[in-house]
């Protein structure tokens, strides 16, 4: 009779948001449920909070964790949550 292999572990998901715009000097830092948020400027940070927060809620919705989502579904998602919250994508050719 075979053995039953016992599948490698996943290794825990985390999102790490890393904001570069602060001018104010101030040191933010947010964690949560399998996210890690550095910097930014305060409404930076707190579009990265948010963001973060409804990514779990999809999940959550999913019955899902991070760690069990492709590349493909991760993208699906945050681009779903970036139209939620009304955040657009600028281009490169964008005026600033």
């Amino acid at each position: 009779m075979k053995r039953a292999e016992n599948p490698t572990p996943k290794i825990p998901a985390r999102i790490l948001g890393l904001g570069l715009d602060n001018t104010d000097g101030e040191k933010r830092l947010t964690r949560g449920k399998n996210f890690t948020l550095f910097g930014g400027s305060e409404e930076t940070h707190a579009v990265m909070q948010e963001t973060a927060i409804k990514i779990n809620e999809k999940l959550d919705q999913k019955g899902k964790r991070l760690e069990d989502v492709s590349q493909k579904e991760f993208r699906d998602i945050l681009d779903d949550v970036a139209n939620n919250i009304g955040y657009k994508k600028r281009n490169k050719n964008d005026p600033e």
